[in-house]
């Protein structure tokens, strides 16, 4: 049976509507919205809290700017994270979780839970 494979579109709007209609199951969803590597690693930073641009990028130092801002712009996009800006200056620009970014943090505890117990066997 060939896996099924959806073409994200260049621009970060999801466009929800064709995923629903193509989509065969929730984790076909799951992993539209939030499967790459970049994605998690973003939300399981904003789990404490906001955070901004640079902060995420410390966290995550092998991810490039410009791949930190496209995949930022595409959790904004799907309500996953907020954008908020100050009026200061220099200007100031914190990233949180949304209340639906929120809902993920169960799925993303037990990947860590899991990955932590894969360290254990294989060291």
């Amino acid at each position: 049976m060939k896996a099924r494979t959806f073409a994200r579109s260049p621009h970060p709007v999801l466009d929800r509507n064709s995923l629903k209609n193509n989509a065969s199951s929730g984790m076909d969803i799951t992993l539209e919205l939030v499967g790459s590597k970049w994605k998690i690693l973003i939300l399981w930073n904003l789990r404490n809290g906001a955070k901004r641009f640079t902060d995420i990028r410390k966290h995550i130092p092998t991810i490039t700017e410009k791949m930190l801002s496209l995949q930022l712009k595409q959790l904004e996009a799907d309500h996953f994270l907020s954008r908020e800006v100050f009026a200061e200056v220099p200007p100031r620009v914190e990233y949180s979780l949304t209340d639906e970014g929120k809902t993920l943090l169960p799925m993303l505890e037990a990947m860590s839970a899991w990955g932590e117990q894969r360290t254990k066997t294989i060291v």
